[in-house]
């Protein structure tokens, strides 16, 4: 398949981005379309506008196909990964019946209710583009956790019984299922014509966005956690059983069949605190990274490197800005401010919240498991920062790495399909030739001593104090 291409279609929670990967995983073309803002219309209620994910996929598409200096017909496959966890009603023609429902959205966590009568179909945002994509009612299996009549040891849903029915679903308002790496259907010309992608090329499965990202991380061993930095922030390690009942991990399909990945607890609105940040400062920031003719990011990134110490002066922040359904009264805070503090301070206080969170959560998971880590690779648009890079390796004491291709969800739906149509046997042998490492850092053992002792000491013990002053204030502010 010498000269070969495959389209891997990221679509994630804050844009739809497309690339095409030659089968080394050089990417040779991209698009990328930023979503609509959220649409709030009640408390709990998160909806994607309008038709926003296909709509947004579709330039993404346009952009990547005509920015692609090769031949339409030399394109083999199409990878589709979307977010997890969102849901979509459709009509009996696969149209949406209303907006999708965004993961935040808290019905997505409740069993399904049939409240409008045009509703035929509730499936995943993956089934809604494929059906878009295809024409078919198919799905991959891989993409459905939570609310959903899945045996995930099966891959396949639940037989009929009081189990299924507690969901809610009727079988045939359901998607048939496939396994990652099999074909869904094929571009249809309707597709084609919207997207400029060829028709009748393959749309391969592959899985939830996570698994995905971990599958194009290269990640494959089991004494190696990936670190996904997006707007929510997992930790996960690759691994072969179903465990049930876990404490401090759930389990979730891997993108490679009757394979799984096992997932700490996470950060709700990540990256998402760090862009909340950089956007207090507006025009005054832009400009000065303008005139320094680099990123706003990479601006404070150069500011706290240059006067900010391991532990940011005292200055700690708790990631609560988003807070978890049972525990409303959660709040984001920094605390311990005095005169000395920045915007540096506070900016780098917020990365080593990242880390020191994660570290506390993936250290839960892998005592649970009875498994010590030998590195940690680091993903998403966040690792782009060495800062970040360095803190997590000092935070974790271990090797963190990060690759040439880092927003890895479309490099990894390009693997499933390379796989799928024998470009390569395996996972194993596709990843060893796609993902390529860009960079490695090691940990500097003055500040991984001086974080163990900051988080095991103070960093994990502040909300014990901060939960109670926190409830009061909720009940004042919600009477």
């Amino acid at each position: 398949m010498s000269g070969k291409y495959i389209i891997g279609v990221d679509g994630g929670s804050q844009s739809s981005k497309v690339f095409i990967y030659d089968l080394k995983g050089n990417i040779v073309s991209e698009g990328k379309q930023t979503l609509q803002p959220m649409n709030l219309p009640a408390p709990g209620i998160v909806e994607h506008p309008d038709d926003d994910l296909w709509d947004s996929l579709v330039t993404a598409t346009q952009e990547a196909m005509a920015h692609f200096p090769g031949k339409k017909e030399d394109i083999i496959g199409l990878g589709l990964c979307t977010i997890r966890f969102c849901r979509c009603l459709l009509k009996g023609d696969g149209t949406l019946a209303s907006p999708a429902m965004s993961w935040m959205d808290e019905r997505v966590s409740k069993p399904y209710e049939h409240i409008h009568s045009e509703v035929a179909r509730v499936t995943t945002s993956s089934g809604y583009i494929t059906r878009r994509l295809t024409g078919q009612f198919i799905d991959t299996a891989a993409n459905y956790q939570g609310m959903w009549p899945i045996d995930t040891d099966t891959w396949d849903w639940m037989d009929d019984g009081e189990a299924f029915d507690q969901y809610n679903i009727p079988r045939d308002m359901l998607f048939a299922l496939q396994y990652p790496g099999t074909t869904l259907g094929h571009v249809t010309k309707e597709a084609a014509e919207a997207t400029g992608i060829p028709e009748d090329i393959p749309v391969i499965a592959t899985a939830n966005d996570k698994a995905v990202e971990a599958l194009g991380a290269g990640m494959l061993s089991e004494n190696t956690a990936l670190i996904s930095l997006g707007t929510y922030i997992a930790g996960m390690i690759h691994g072969q059983d179903n465990p049930k009942n876990t404490t401090h991990f759930w389990t979730n399909f891997a993108a490679i069949p009757n394979e799984y990945l096992y997932e700490s607890n996470g950060i709700r609105r990540g990256m998402w605190t760090v862009s909340w940040f950089k956007e207090l400062f507006g025009d005054e920031l832009v400009t000065k990274a303008e005139e320094l003719n680099i990123s706003p990011e990479e601006f404070l990134n150069r500011e706290a490197v240059k006067s900010v110490p391991a532990g940011s002066d005292g200055l700690m922040t708790v990631l609560d800005w988003l807070s978890p359904g049972d525990k409303p009264f959660k709040k984001g805070m920094m605390i311990g401010f005095d005169g000395r503090h920045t915007r540096a301070h506070m900016y780098h206080s917020i990365l080593e919240a990242i880390a020191l969170t994660m570290k506390t959560n993936v250290d839960a998971m892998c005592e649970e498991m009875d498994t010590e880590l030998e590195n940690i690779v680091i993903t998403g648009g966040g690792s782009n920062g060495d800062l970040m890079m360095q803190i997590f390796a000092n935070v974790f004491g271990l090797p963190a790495t990060r690759n040439v291709v880092n927003g890895s969800a479309s490099l990894g739906s390009a693997i499933s399909v390379a796989v799928a149509l024998g470009a390569y046997s395996n996972y194993e042998e596709a990843t060893e030739q796609m993902v390529k490492v860009s960079d490695t850092f090691v940990p500097e053992e003055d500040n991984h001593a001086f974080y163990n002792r900051m988080n095991r000491e103070v960093y994990q013990h502040i909300t014990a104090y901060t939960d109670g002053i926190l409830k009061k204030a909720y009940n004042l502010f919600h009477e």
